[in-house]
């Protein structure tokens, strides 16, 4: 014990040491191991704790002394808060705490310690300290560096003082609660400083408990409204006098509702600030004159009232009851206020009840009763809802998490508790949809008030693990309105409209095809007719499903709908008899003319008014005009009982039509894909098989090669099947081929019309340079005064005016693009835009479009003969005209305010000259202009030397170039006649002439002087063209982008302190921060790190970056000393990557530029041109220090972070967590929230409570807590995710919430841009019917660089992002969010749900869940592309398939969920295709395309080997069936080809221009991008089909780090075993089946046609994984591959051995998907289609001959059977033959001979040949598969029956089998070395496959090094 007390000291004070030494995370850091990081969570109070101890660190240099008090201290509070220790971590933080006392105590002199002078002592250091640190004089220092200007001090001098007030606070505390009296004098000294000392109480934005002075936002009038507005009103009764108010403010209504209804004081402090600034920004905006005494205005109470409980109003009218209000007009502004603060209150503190929104209006409802009967009666008191049952009426115990919150919570958490992390079906057990949709009816008013938990609502499920059929389960609830059973049917249930259009449309083309010859007649009419009952029996399956699919909710769903269901099943069930009987009896008389039968006309009557009605109904019902038109007859019974029998009433979902304009555009979208459609299936698809299908049909006598069972008789059914089911399967997908196409060249045509690509390219830039202030004006900046209105317009050139405000902007971009390394120094300085004071009265123009500009200018003007030449050449030539009239004027001021006295007179004159000349159109032979060369050396030496300081020989100096330029002015350039001005010519003479010319100079001092001279001096001296400025691809699209924006549709903004407040919100888990220096040095195999791939993939950011830090371009990694550099290092490695500080930094771009446009707008004063010139007003130095500047963007802006596990994190001395806390520390701005799990005491006993915790940046480098607010219990019931936003969205405030996931970035320049995307919410702008709840953001993949996969993913997220959702938003209308940057009308969003749903599973794509949510509830989705956001990708094949993967995977599950169902019923028609081919149908039609192929080849296997292929190609019937051929590879062409291209390149051709998209498009194709897409298909089609058959979709951690990594073959194989290889085999069987058995020798070409894309696919999906692979082709590493899949595939493995490790337990794996017995009988039936090969190949034998007798296929068993043992005999168990080895190896050896000696006596005896040996093996290899595959499905029973071994066995045996064919073409070419080359450069940009070739070379000796 004692060994681990003197190790846990020595950890102490070497944490503390190194705390002291600023051994900290970085500049500004927090320390790395401070005492306080150790403090346990489960000391409840460690707040305190935390300060105190930060102040020992503090001073125990200073007073060892007063440190050793405050640990004791600390130490004590620790002892009364868990005198047991019991809390995690308790005793070892005592321990070490008592061993840091007695260390500082050893630093004392040698005697008697007095601990009874502690006080004494602790007074005096009180005093001491404040007099040593000047404390009385901070305050006037800081109001005199305010008022001086002085920012960067006044920073410096403010963060001093709030560091002295929090440690004097800290001693102020101890001293009080340790001494017994405190002299009155020290007392009110201690009371004075506690009153100032402001950042020791913590707030978030608004101080509200602390008198504060250094945060301008309480100054702001809208803030002082709106907390005054909160005040405590006269109709609220009196709090009790114990209640506690902080001393800084008064009560208000918060505190009232905090008092009866019991909510926890930090969650009503989180509410307070929510709550104000939403009224504070709502005031804002109503442009309300300021005033003495601010008030708030009643529409911002109003506004944010509806906003705020407009779901309630909903809610209380959809079940017909009365708000808690009588009548809203009469409610007064307090009342809404009280009743707008219990509803967030109830928000603020529900935790997982949040997604239940329905249920927090029951809460809201019966509190507001609960409330209004306190105010009746006058008296304040705990509402009883709130307190425990047995209080007695005492106030203790009070509490709304405990008695309204916890109940619901311990029955959610019961019930996902029980569905098995998952697995459990989900229909059986309840999820938040099934919880929330319980309150969409009266019965939850069964509920109670308070909670009746006796209910059956409240019953907790018994543990499926418990579960008896018999017991518990009758009272406990079933699911709600909705049952999410496992199957396909939901595709036909929820989307039936689309599949019956589509099954009638196809009969209906083949009715016509069938009789295209007599298509007028009556048996024609009568054959379409046959609609009638096709349909109605579609309905009527319809409605049996609606019946099955409800099975599990009929006890918990209304009465209502319930009969509904069966009404609907009845009619249509007595409907579809009827029609079909009519149908029938119509059939019959086909002998009568149809106008002569009565039957017929009553049927054609029938069928016209159903249809009619069905018509109306369906469409013309989502029609605005004709929708009213219903409503308003709803009070007719029938018309209700019609609408109510079409369409059950949800909650959701209703009023879900488009306006009539928006209908019809995307009718006709609609129109012209569905006309191309049907007209591809109706010529290419169906007409040309009705002759073959005919023909077929009539042919008997066929010979059949095997024994016929089915295709007798029937009119050779199975062939015309063969041939037909192809046609049906294309037909069926195809639609989503034509879809795709529309809707690339639709959006094609809307990003030409919105300006998309107009400025493409630095040549763009620089020809339109000149229109950009004038469009950033228009577009970016806040109107401003009426330029004609002001006098001072008239003198000032609108260009002018414009720049001056556009140029701080510019410059800004241009500055970040530095800081981040995109740029040089010198491109910057072409860059910028200088601040023009006014001296000079033109626009000065970046010097990149004005470089060599003067060079060239000057050679015109010597070759020209006139001044009209001159000027006319000029003026060709871009910027030329700007550049000399620049130099000409800024020239002329810098000499004129250099020189003095007679030098100013020769340059005034000189310039007088010039002008006249210019005049006289005579400038030609006035002046030598063919010496110009002369002039422009002297100036060049002269201003050369005026650009350095003054120093006594650069005076000398610039007098000398003076004098030279006289001389050539004089004697080279001037031929002018001087007697016009012979007196100043006189004095200039006789000045020169006496040396005094130039004597007297004015050193250019002034900082705006010395940047004209330096400028000036640039414009002489750059002679290079700057065309190619900047370099970097990144900074030029920026640019291009920003730029291209300008001039786009963008609302016009808001002033900073009017425009809409936003958050932005991102979650985090556990990935990478920050890179650390291990992690960017540490070489992979190869040698190769990951700091080396980016030196080579970003060579020149790299040697800006060192540039940037002041070290050599050439530099390495090792030669980086000091901390800053190496801080500095990691930042910018993290900045290339997919990491959090770079997201981080992307989002802090809003609190810049908010600060930066607020800053010039409040300088500015909204009257640009009165003060154009002034100084002031263009100048944006120190923006991001102005106090008033970050109190706005404050106001308007907040960034959380939610990190999960921060809190773990910590307590696990992460470094995850030392780079958060060193983030929040260089971002004032960012507040990170976490759960923090706190084992606390309780009774004796640990008891772990939840917290949701906000933190920010201390003062001191370490985390100060904001609030922390205690859950029910573990937040995380559902998917993790959006448990983790669910908990923290309560800290985010504002208007708007933009969701930011943790791998994206921002810019600068597209920050400045979030105010006009945010007025895009106002309801003026045209967006349709319903103003807009989601505003979708483009994104741009910033990972496209990274490698040729990256670049595909790049390409095709680009193409989705922009083109796709361009048009599902306009004209589609069925845009939803697809995950990040969405901005989402918060307010609305919070009060319905959240941003995503949660259950576990169901939701697993979470964010998808949002844009049903927000549609279902009456939202409008938009989007909008003049601004970006940019994402990271997954770059690696690995990485993107399993994102693929997750993403399928939860489309499967979608197919489930009732907001797919709801969304399929309620959508119009056009709208729901749209919707269906957009989300859950194009993954159908993805798997329905491999489905395609499948059944094409099984189809062309059944012709060949059946024998009716030869027959009928020999009666010639089908050998013209080039039509059917062509269709077939068009489809799979067009999947894998057109489909995936026409979008990308539409969008290369719109955004990059013709020829750039020709070559980028031809380049992916050299690339094998085509292989990639190929291989995409198939993860899609397998994890999709396998979810919606088996379930098991689940998050897949994908991984977002820098592929440098080579994939081993055995773990490739893991992954794509059977997504990918088992299905690419089984092409190639198939095709190799068709190729020997049914291609007759003629036939080698058209063989080839028809299968080549077959085989395309079959390969994609065999060596994709390989051929994408790093290194995959390199010899070496195949060899080590080889040997690590054979130890994988061999080692038996066991108890805790990972897939990874072994085969058996990988095998193990792959099965557990197939848990039900629906799922094993549907794998069963599937795997039955392996046995067509051995039953047709054995009759194709020539042993058999003829023969096709049916016991041929019975021997073909036995002989299969034998194999069976002989392969048995060799795997034979050594374990258990360990005692007979050598019988059994005899028995093994005879065996081979005898079946050597069997085969080869079967050749020579009968007419068996080799050949037949190679086809029993092609038939006996699909069998055993399909034996395996049946005996996986079947895998418990298969154990019972003890063959599991065995089957095991063979198994293995067919994994090896396939790796080594896999495994043997990599093998081969590898072992030629071009080939890893060629696969280096396809997989890699250039640079790279450089670099990595290198390194390979020098055996990985890259410059790497360990810092």
């Amino acid at each position: 014990m004692s060994r681990a007390k003197s190790s846990w000291e020595r950890l102490v004070n070497a944490t503390l040491q190194r705390d002291r030494a600023g051994g900290g995370a970085g500049d500004g850091g927090p320390g790395q191991g401070s005492l306080m990081d150790y403090v346990p969570s489960s000391l409840s109070n460690n707040r305190d704790i935390d300060a105190i101890l930060r102040a020992a660190d503090e001073l125990q240099d200073e007073d060892p002394s007063i440190a050793r008090i405050l640990c004791e201290h600390a130490y004590s509070l620790a002892q009364n808060l868990d005198p047991n220790s019991v809390g995690r971590g308790v005793l070892q933080f005592k321990t070490g705490l008592m061993s840091v006392v007695k260390q500082r105590l050893a630093k004392r002199e040698v005697g008697t310690l007095d601990r009874s002078q502690d006080s004494k002592r602790l007074q005096d250091f009180y005093m001491l300290y404040r007099e040593k640190n000047n404390v009385d004089t901070l305050k006037e220092e800081e109001t005199q560096l305010r008022e001086s200007g002085v920012l960067t001090e006044l920073e410096r001098k403010t963060v001093q003082r709030k560091r002295l007030f929090a440690t004097l606070k800290i001693l102020g505390n101890v001293l009080e609660q340790i001494a017994k009296e405190i002299p009155d004098e020290l007392k009110q000294v201690i009371d004075s400083d506690a009153a100032i000392s402001e950042d020791t109480i913590a707030y978030n934005i608004i101080p509200l408990g602390a008198h504060v002075t250094t945060n301008a936002i309480t100054d702001f009038p809208e803030v002082q409204a709106a907390v005054a507005a909160l005040k405590y009103f006269r109709g609220l009764p009196k709090l009790p006098a114990n209640f506690p108010i902080p001393a800084a403010r008064n009560a208000d209504m918060l505190d009232f509702l905090h008092y009866i209804f019991g909510f926890q004081k930090d969650s009503v402090s989180n509410q307070r600030e929510h709550i104000i600034l939403l009224l504070a920004n709502e005031q804002s905006r109503l442009n309300i004159p300021e005033e003495t005494e601010p008030k708030l205005d009643d529409d911002a109470v109003h506004k944010v009232f509806l906003k705020s409980l407009d779901n309630y109003i909903k809610w209380c009218d959809y079940l017909c009851i009365k708000p808690a209000w009588i009548n809203l007009r009469t409610i007064s502004g307090e009342k809404k206020l009280l009743f707008l603060s219990l509803y967030f209150l109830i928000w603020g503190e529900a935790a997982n009840i949040r997604f239940l929104p329905e249920c927090l209006c029951y809460i809201f409802h019966h509190m507001v009763e609960e409330m209004n009967e306190i105010l009746r009666q006058q008296v304040a008191r705990p509402a009883v809802s709130c307190m425990p049952v047995d209080s007695g009426g005492s106030d203790d115990g009070v509490s709304f998490l405990e008695h309204v919150i916890a109940p619901l919570y311990e029955v959610v958490s019961a019930e996902a508790f029980n569905n098995e992390n998952g697995r459990a079906p989900h229909s059986s057990w309840r999820n938040y949809d099934d919880f929330n949709e319980y309150f969409w009816s009266l019965r939850s008013f069964e509920l109670g008030w308070p909670w009746r938990t006796s209910s059956s609502f409240f019953q907790k499920p018994i543990p499926r693990r418990q579960y008896e059929f018999k017991t518990g389960r009758e009272k406990h609830l079933g699911k709600t309105s909705f049952v999410e059973h496992r199957t396909f049917l939901h595709l036909y249930h929820s989307f039936h409209r689309l599949w019956i259009f589509l099954a009638m449309m196809f009969q209906a083309l083949a009715i016509i095809a069938f009789n295209k010859n007599n298509i007028i007649s009556s048996k024609t009419l009568r054959e379409i007719l046959s609609l009638g009952p096709t349909y109605i029996v579609m309905k009527f399956s319809e409605s049996v499903l609606d019946v099955i699919m409800m099975y599990g909710a009929y006890s918990t769903t209304r009465r209502l709908a319930v009969s509904r269901i069966f009404l609907r099943f009845i009619w249509f069930s007595i409907a579809s008899v009827f029609i079909c009987f009519l149908y029938v009896k119509v059939l019959q008389e086909d002998t009568n003319p149809i106008y002569n039968s009565v039957i017929f006309r009553f049927y054609g009557l029938v069928i016209a008014v159903y249809g009619g009605i069905q018509f109306f109904l369906g469409t013309l019902m989502h029609i605005p005009t004709y929708h009213n038109i219903t409503n308003k007859c709803d009070r007719w019974g029938v018309i209700r009982f019609f609408k109510w029998m079409r369409q059950e009433r949800y909650y959701v979902g209703r009023g879900m039509y488009e306006r009539t304009s928006d209908f019809i555009k995307y009718f006709l979208f609609w129109l012209v894909v569905l006309s191309a459609k049907f007209s591809f299936a109706y010529f290419l698809q169906i007409k040309p098989l009705v002759d073959p299908t005919r023909m077929i049909m009539k042919q008997d006598n066929i010979q059949y090669s095997w024994h016929v069972f089915l295709s007798i008789k029937n009119y050779n059914a199975l062939t015309v099947a063969s041939l037909w089911a192809p046609v049906v399967a294309i037909y069926l997908l195809d639609i989503h081929i034509f879809y795709t196409i529309a809707s690339a060249f639709f959006g094609f045509l809307l990003g030409g019309r919105d300006r998309l690509g107009e400025i493409r390219s630095l040549k763009a830039i620089r020809k339109q340079f000149e229109e950009f202030p004038g469009a950033f004006m228009k577009a970016l900046h806040v109107p401003v005064t009426s330029r004609t209105s002001d006098p001072s317009y008239q003198a000032v050139d609108k260009n002018i005016v414009d720049a001056a405000h556009f140029a701080p902007f510019w410059n800004q971009i241009i500055k970040c693009l530095r800081e981040e390394d995109y740029i040089t120094d010198f491109e910057m300085e072409l860059l910028l835009m200088p601040k023009n004071s006014g001296r000079l009265q033109l626009v000065q123009w970046p010097l990149f479009l004005l470089s060599s500009k003067i060079l060239l200018a000057k050679e015109i003007a010597a070759e020209s003969n006139s001044q009209e030449e001159i000027v006319e050449r000029i003026g060709r030539y871009d910027y030329m005209k700007h550049a000399v009239e620049e130099v000409y004027q800024t020239l002329k001021l810098v000499l004129t305010e250099t020189l003095e006295a007679e030098g100013r007179m020769w340059v005034e004159r000189i310039y007088e000259d010039i002008q006249a000349s210019i005049r006289n159109r005579n400038i030609h032979n006035d002046f030598q202009l063919n010496n110009l060369s002369l002039v422009i050396t002297r100036l060049t030496a002269l201003l050369g030397i005026l650009k350095e300081n003054e120093t006594p020989e650069h005076e000398k100096g610039a007098i000398k170039a003076l004098q030279d330029l006289y001389d050539v002015m004089r004697l080279d350039i001037l031929h002018i006649n001087m007697m016009g001005q012979y007196e100043e010519w006189t004095i200039l003479t006789q000045a020169w002439n006496e040396g005094r010319l130039f004597t007297k100079l004015k050193w250019p001092k002034d900082p705006e002087m010395k940047s004209l001279v330096k400028r000036l001096y640039s414009l002489f001296t750059i002679k290079d063209s700057a065309t190619h400025v900047p370099r970097n691809l990144e900074a030029r699209r920026r640019l291009q982008f920003f730029t291209n924006s300008l001039f786009m549709d963008v609302p016009p903004p808001k002033s900073v302190d009017k425009m809409l407040s936003f958050s932005v919100f991102t979650p985090y888990y556990s990935e990478v921060v920050l890179y650390s220096m291990a992690e960017l040095t540490k070489r992979n195999e190869d040698g190769i790190s990951i700091l080396f791939y980016l030196q080579k993939i970003y060579p020149d950011e790299w040697k800006n970056f060192l540039a940037r830090i002041g070290q050599d371009e050439n530099a390495l990694e090792g030669d980086l000393r000091s901390e800053g550099d190496i801080l500095e290092l990691r930042f910018w490695a993290s900045y290339r990557g997919q990491t959090l500080a770079r997201t981080v930094r992307g989002m802090m771009y809003y609190r810049k530029a908010l600060m930066l446009q607020s800053y010039l707008e409040r300088k500015t004063g909204r009257d640009g041109e009165s003060t154009l010139f002034g100084n002031d007003m263009t100048d944006a130095e120190g923006f991001e220090l102005s106090p008033e500047a970050r109190a706005q963007a404050d106001l308007k802006f907040t960034y959380v972070v939610t990190c999960q596990i921060y809190g773990r994190q910590k307590e696990d001395h992460k470094p995850a967590a030392v780079d958060i806390g060193l983030l929040m520390q260089r971002n004032e701005a960012l507040r990170i929230a976490y759960i923090d799990v706190v084992d606390t005491p309780k009774e004796g006993k640990s008891h772990t409570e939840y917290y949701s915790k906000l933190v920010k940046a201390g003062i001191n480098g370490k985390d100060k807590e904001i609030y922390s607010i205690r859950l029910p219990g573990d937040p995380k019931l559902g998917e993790g995710k959006p448990e983790n936003q669910n908990h923290a969205i309560v800290f985010t405030r504002g208007n708007a919430l933009q969701t930011i996931d943790m791998n994206q970035d921002n810019y600068f320049e597209e920050a400045l841009k979030m105010r006009n995307l945010l007025e895009e919410f106002d309801p003026s702008r045209d967006h349709g019917i319903r103003p807009p709840t989601i505003l979708g953001v483009r994104e741009h993949v910033f990972t496209g660089s990274v490698s040729s996969l990256a670049s595909f993913m790049s390409n095709q997220e680009t193409s989705f992002v922009t083109l796709g959702q361009r048009v599902l938003a306009k004209p589609l209308k069925i845009r939803m969010h697809y995950g990040h940057p969405d901005v989402f009308d918060r307010v609305f969003h919070i009060t319905r749900g959240g941003i995503s749903k949660a259950s576990r599973v169901i939701n697993i794509s979470e964010d998808i869940f949002a844009g049903f949510n927000s549609t279902l509830r009456q939202g409008n989705i938009t989007h909008h592309e003049y601004i970006q956001v940019g994402k990271g990708r997954d770059v690696g094949l690995n990485q993107i398939a399993l994102f693929e993967g997750k993403v399928a995977g939860g489309n499967g599950e979608q197919v489930l969920s009732r907001d797919v169902y709801r969304l399929g019923q309620l959508l119009d028609f056009f709208r729901m295709m749209s919707f269906y081919f957009t989300t859950v149908g194009f993954y159908f039609c993805t798997m329905l395309t491999v489905l395609t192929v499948y059944i094409f080849l099984y189809g062309r296997a059944y012709l060949a080997l059946s024998g009716v292929g030869d027959t009928l190609r020999e009666r010639a019937l089908i050998l013209n069936d080039t039509a059917l051929t062509a269709a077939l590879n068009a489809q799979f062409l067009f999947q894998i080809g057109v489909f995936a291209a026409v979008p990308m390149i539409l969008g290369f051709i719109l955004e990059q221009g013709f020829l750039q998209a020709i070559v980028s498009f031809t380049t992916m194709q050299f690339q094998l991008c085509t292989v990639f897409f190929t291989f995409s298909l198939g993860t899609r089609a397998h994890y999709f089909g396998r979810t919606l058959l088996h379930g098991g979709a689940r998050y897949q951690a994908t991984g977002r780090g820098f592929v440098v990594k080579h994939i081993t073959f055995s773990e490739n194989y893991r992954l794509y075993s059977r997504s990918h290889f088992v299905k690419g085999m089984e092409v190639i069987l198939l095709l190799v089946v068709y190729l020997v058995y049914g291609n007759d020798k003629t036939g080698a070409v058209s063989y080839i046609l028809l299968t080549v894309s077959s085989w395309f696919l079959a390969g994609s999906w065999l060596f994709a994984p390989y051929l994408f692979n790093p290194a995959g082709l390199e010899w070496q590493k195949v060899v080590q591959d080889f040997t690590e899949w054979t130890n994988w595939l061999f080692y038996r493995g066991g108890i805790g051995v990972k897939g990874a490790e072994s085969w058996e337990a990988w095998w193990e794996e792959e099965l557990s998907h197939i848990r039900t017995l629906s799922g094993r009988i549907v794998e069963t039936v599937l795997s039955l289609r392996f046995f067509i090969f051995q039953y047709g190949i054995v009759y194709k034998l020539k042993l058999e001959g003829s023969n096709t007798s049916f016991t041929v296929y019975g021997w073909s068993w036995v002989a299969l059977a034998m194999m069976i043992v002989l392969f048995k005999v060799f795997t034979f168990s050594r374990k258990i033959s360990v005692n007979f080895q050598l019988v059994l190896r005899f028995v093994q050896g005879f065996s081979l001979l005898a079946a050597v000696a069997g085969i080869t006596v079967a050749i020579v005896l009968t007419d068996m040949s080799v050949t037949d040996i190679f086809a029993s093996l092609l038939a006996f290899i699909p069998t055993g598969w399909g034996i395996l595959s049946i005996a996986c499905a079947w895998k418990p029973y298969i154990k019972r029956i003890g063959l599991w071994k065995s089957i095991r066995s063979l198994a293995r045996l067919y994994d090896a089998g396939m790796g080594m064919l896999i495994f043997l073409p990599v093998a081969f070419f590898s072992w030629f070395p071009f080939f890893s080359t060629f696969q280096t450069r396809l997989m890699f940009n250039q640079a790279f496959s450089r670099g990595l070739e290198i390194s390979l070379i020098l055996a990985g000796n890259n410059p790497s090094s360990d810092i």
